[in-house]
């Protein structure tokens, strides 16, 4: 499992290479040339064992203007210890590998995507022996991918915008929109995918959004972080337990989208023991407008 966002906000482009190039070339409208073959590198860049150099993610791109290796740091807050770490670890690549090296910083900060994309200047102050300059994704340039049709066009950048968007105002309309896109993914791709997003969401009213949304998803119940959630209060593996949770997302996502819940539908949700009827049911609160909107398909 994923278990931070650190971790997620790089590990997404070794899920998805293609969507590194696509968010040099879309986002930051860098010409990087269309790759046609990736391959996952050795991160550990260590030459003398007693000090230990890694980077978080290292891809190798072909492309038919040569390789290039896409250096991806995964960057929480400023650490300035980076100014000698970044130049270090483009030099070292370069030299290794005799392929030019492209430095990516992603971040859901918009103080650090700031301090990040400051150009790193080594030498004479006027005239620099070298220069590094960070291609930085953060909240100010990856998109907000707050529509279906939008999350449905590019599921791997809608949920990129999730992990670096996901909270305040917004973030009902992105995670529903990831939601109702991740049921075209095939489930064990998804399953990955609801990882990544769960670990970025610092916010908890983000994150218990998004695992209300995935309760209701047949696939999650077989991922672990499945695991984790059914954990917090109820016995694994009891139905009871699934058709408990289960009324209770039914009626989180009604909450969370500002439906009103009258007593009459609570008691309604809360007294069924139908799995597959609380399966539709949380389905349909996704898009319900008004709580009665549950039961508008069935017969009186």
């Amino acid at each position: 499992m994923v278990g931070s966002s650190h971790e997620a906000l790089h590990r997404i482009f070794q899920k998805d290479p293609e969507l590194l190039t696509r968010a040099l070339q879309e986002v930051l409208q860098v010409p990087f040339p269309r790759p046609y073959d990736f391959a996952a590198m050795n991160v550990d860049l260590t030459e003398i064992e007693p000090v230990e150099r890694r980077v978080d993610t290292l891809l190798r791109a072909e492309t038919d203007e040569g390789a290039y290796l896409l250096v991806v740091e995964s960057q929480g807050e400023r650490d300035d210890r980076k100014r000698g770490s970044w130049p270090y670890y483009l030099s070292y690549l370069y030299e290794k590998y005799r392929c030019e090296p492209v430095l990516i910083v992603v971040t859901q900060s918009r103080a650090t995507a700031r301090w990040a994309s400051q150009p790193i200047h080594l030498g004479v102050r006027e005239t620099p022996s070298l220069t590094v300059r960070p291609f930085v994704l953060g909240p100010d340039n990856v998109p907000l991918i707050a529509t279906e049709r939008e999350a449905r066009q590019d599921v791997p950048l809608a949920v990129l915008s999730a992990m670096t968007h996901g909270r305040g105002r917004k973030a009902p309309a992105i995670l529903e929109s990831l939601a109702a896109a991740l049921k075209d993914v095939d489930r064990d791709n998804a399953a990955v995918f609801v990882q990544f997003v769960d670990s970025c969401l610092a916010d908890p009213q983000a994150q218990q959004m998004w695992r209300d949304l995935m309760t209701a998803m047949q696939y999650f119940w077989r991922h672990p972080l499945a695991q984790e959630v059914r954990e917090q209060g109820r016995e694994e593996g009891k139905e009871v337990g699934r058709v408990e949770m289960l009324a209770e997302t039914i009626l989180n996502i009604l909450r969370w989208r500002g439906i009103e819940v009258p007593d009459t539908v609570r008691t309604r949700v809360e007294s069924c023991t139908d799995l597959d009827l609380l399966t539709h049911w949380s389905e349909r609160a996704v898009h319900a407008t008004t709580a009665h909107d549950l039961f508008s398909d069935e017969h009186p």
